[in-house]
Parts: structure tokens; sequence; C-alpha cells
């Protein structure tokens, strides 16, 4: 165990080295046997994946490492970052080579010549130039949420860009669920801690909201292949629901419309939605003289927001529109059940929502009779 978590190490420098002007010194021997090295990796990742404790003890080295070299570009260029890295280790050292200017013309061909190795060779599991391009559009999908985070969009759903990042989290999610179940998750996270939370949480809105991903059309071809429809955004919805406080920002951050058609979608989050709704209502209290419900803090919800917030959720189809009220109305048994305003907040939520309800109908010539929400 030890000779190969030294190999770790010395394999993880090398893709450091990768990037800098000590390659000028390789030729194509070097080239191969980083090549066969980076395989033989792949091999122990695949040998390795679902052996509980070597798989640990791999990723505690590797960790280390990536703490040492300085994590997401804070400090020299990391190498392996983590297990599933094993996985595509060829993939990440022929990008590098690729793009490093100081690699020798002898050693870029011999490269070039294992990317595209001509007809007559055997088809791998996934040839190289495939890892290659799956890798660049994971790269471009962090670059896009990375760079994008200044933009302001007047409708979420109709911005072009940002459909763009979220078809891109979904296929990476996919990529990454298929390689490791606990993948998306810690995927997710990572994104959390380094992109601008704000549009990042845009973007899982977006992503929530968009049709399952159809599959490749080699995914197509090979029954083995199972795809849950929607398996990205469940993995959204799992990562949400299991940090509190990044759904919280999730539903402080977007629009009401937003988030109604996002729960409607997903029912899983919209207990949890009512009960932060609920939480941000009992934070305020009435003003006597002013004669309205104010925040407590600087940081709570106001009442404009909160009452725009039910009103979204009230105008959605059965059965959120129906979990809505009945969530109301119980909050205002439990706050004595009063009939007259400024007592209960869920009484004047209520009496606001059934008012705009009537006022709607008689906007629209129904009955004047109907004063439910």
């Amino acid at each position: 165990m030890e000779s190969l978590l030294q190999y770790l190490d010395r394999f993880s420098e090398l893709l450091v080295v990768s990037r800098t002007t000590h390659v000028r010194t390789w030729d194509p021997l070097t080239v191969r046997r980083a090549l066969q090295w980076a395989r033989y990796l792949r091999h122990i990742y695949r040998r390795f994946g679902r052996h509980g404790p070597i798989r640990t003890t791999l990723e505690r080295r590797l960790h280390s490492q990536w703490r040492q070299e300085g994590g997401f570009g804070r400090g020299p260029v990391p190498g392996l970052a983590n297990f599933q890295a094993l996985g595509h280790g060829d993939v990440l050292l022929s990008l590098r080579l690729l793009e490093n200017q100081a690699l020798g013309d002898a050693a870029r061909h011999y490269l070039v010549q294992q990317l595209f190795p001509g007809p007559g060779v055997p088809d791998a599991d996934e040839t190289l130039q495939e890892s290659l391009a799956r890798l660049a559009r994971c790269g471009s999908a962090v670059h896009m949420l990375r760079f994008n985070g200044c933009r302001k969009n007047l409708n979420l759903q109709e911005d072009s860009l940002m459909k763009t990042q979220a078809e891109l989290l979904l296929e990476r999610l996919q990529e990454v669920g298929k390689a490791e179940a606990e993948g998306p998750a810690r995927f997710l996270s990572s994104l959390w801690e380094r992109l601008p939370q704000n549009n990042f949480l845009k973007v899982i809105a977006v992503a929530l909201l968009q049709p399952p991903l159809s599959p490749r059309p080699q995914e197509e071809s090979e029954p083995s292949i199972h795809k849950t429809p929607g398996e990205g955004s469940q993995a959204l919805v799992h990562w949400l629901l299991g940090n509190s406080e990044v759904f919280a920002a999730f539903c402080r951050a977007l629009p009401a419309g937003i988030l109604t058609l996002v729960t409607s979608r997903h029912p899983a989050l919209s207990p949890v939605y009512l009960g932060l709704l609920t939480d941000w209502g009992q934070r305020l209290h009435y003003d006597l003289q002013k004669g309205i419900w104010v925040e407590t803090e600087s940081q709570d919800v106001p009442w404009e927001e909160l009452h725009n917030r039910f009103q979204s959720l009230c105008q959605a189809p059965p059965p959120l529109k129906d979990k809505v009220l009945t969530a109301l109305e119980t909050c205002k048994a439990q706050d004595g059940d009063f009939e007259v305003p400024g007592l209960s907040i869920w009484t004047d939520l209520l009496l606001a929502l059934r008012s705009g309800a009537f006022r709607k109908r008689q906007v629209l010539g129904l009955s004047p009779g109907l004063s439910s929400v």
C-alpha cells in the first residue's frame, strides 16, 4: 500500500510539472511512460472504487496532497484533487501537455498520435479524444459559472446564457454521479465554495426547471447504462435538502414566481420552503402605531415579500396550492384562530390573500361571491 501511495504522490507531482517549462526536456518516451502511469492509476480507480478501506486510504492521501498544493487555484497548480481524478488522469495529463507551449515538437507529435491513432486501432471503452472532449465540456461549465456571476437576468427562464449554464451543470452532475454515488454532492459543495453564490443559486433554479437530459448516442447503444430521467435535477434537490443554509439562501435570493415553479416541479422541496416561510413570518411583529407588520431585525423578510411569496404559491395548481392554504390555516389556528387583523400574522396573510383573490375576480368579471383564495 505504501508503494501505491508514493506512486500517487509522484504522479500528482508529474501533473504539476506538466504545466511548467520543464516539459521542454520531455521526449516521446517520457510522454509514453507518463501516459502509462496514468492508465495504471485508472486501473487502480476501477479496481478499488468500491473497496471501502483502500479507497478511504487513497482519498486521505489525495486530499492531503491537494491541500499542500493549494486546492482550487490558491497556490501551485493542483495535481490529483480527489479519488475520481484517478479515472481520467491520462485525460488531464494530455490536456495540460497540449496547452503547454513548452512541450517539444517530437513529444507533441507523439501525443497527437495517441489522441488520434487513425483507422484500424481497436476501440477502447472510451477513446482518449472522447475523454478530452468530455473534460473540456466540464471545464467550460465551471468557467461559465465562475465568470458570468455579475450579469443581471430579468427573466431567468428565458436567459440563454443561464439555460446553457444550467444544461452544462446537469450534464456534469450526470457524469460525476455515474463515477461515484457521492460525487454530485461533493461537486456541488465545491462549486458553492468557489463560485459567485448568487449566480450559482440562479443557475440551480434554472437547472431544476429544465427537462431531463437526452442520452448521448453512445449511451443509447449501451443497454447496460440505465439513466434515471432527471437524475441531475434529483441530485440538486438532494443537495439542497441536505444543506439547510444553502437552501435558505436559495429561497431568499430567488423571485417568488421562480420558487413557485421549482417547488411545483419538485414536491420534495415544498414542505421545506413552507417551513422557511413560516419561520420568517414568526419573526415579524405588529407595529400598533404604523398598523403594519414589521421586521424584528434588519435581516428579516419584510411583510411585502412574505405576502408576495405566499400569493405566488396560492396561484400554483393543486396540490401545492392546497398544501399552502392548509399550512396557513394550521398556523392561524395554532396562533389563536383570530378573525380580526393585527393579532396574528397568519390571519392577516389569509385576509390579504383572500382580498387579493376577490379583487382579481372582480377585474375578470367573475362571481363576486367567491372570496376564497
